[in-house]
């Protein structure tokens, strides 16, 4: 057994795998005894000023937190709005986008049917006049014949 200070330390048994010690801790002196308190330890007694403000800091801390959330919710809110408003503009731009193309594409078919129509009428012109000369040859042989 090895003492040192206020530890002492036996040694229990030495195996393969290790080893084992029993460590004691005494007093220094053998007739030394720790005291233990029996009751608590005494608060401090506490007076009504020292509540009151108490209870005043509580209030304050209240208030405080109670105005940083309605901060936060106030500048959420205020995201809120801001995002809302961009939507809003997106959705002006965007319609404002599609009526321009639309009226583009509306005006492009406009021309491409005048034109169209146009193609057709000095079609019809020309095949009149071919069916007019030809009525006129018809005539001139019916002539010629008489």
């Amino acid at each position: 057994m090895a003492t040192c200070g206020d530890i002492q330390v036996k040694e229990l048994s030495k195996r393969a795998s290790g080893q084992a010690f029993e460590v004691i801790l005494s007093p220094s002196t053998p007739d030394a005894k720790f005291e233990f308190p029996l009751s608590p330890l005494k608060k401090k007694e506490t007076s009504l000023d020292e509540i009151k403000r108490k209870l005043e800091a509580a209030e304050e801390r209240r208030k405080s937190q109670g105005a940083e959330v309605q901060k936060h919710f106030a500048e959420k809110r205020e995201h809120e709005k801001e995002v809302i408003q961009k939507v809003i503009e997106e959705n002006g731009k965007f319609s404002k986008m599609a009526q321009e193309k639309l009226n583009q594409r509306m005006e492009a078919n406009k021309e491409n049917c005048s034109a169209r129509m146009a193609a057709l009428n000095e079609k019809f012109k020309e095949k009149e006049k071919k069916l007019e000369e030809v009525r006129k040859n018809k005539e001139t042989m019916k002539e010629r014949e008489n």
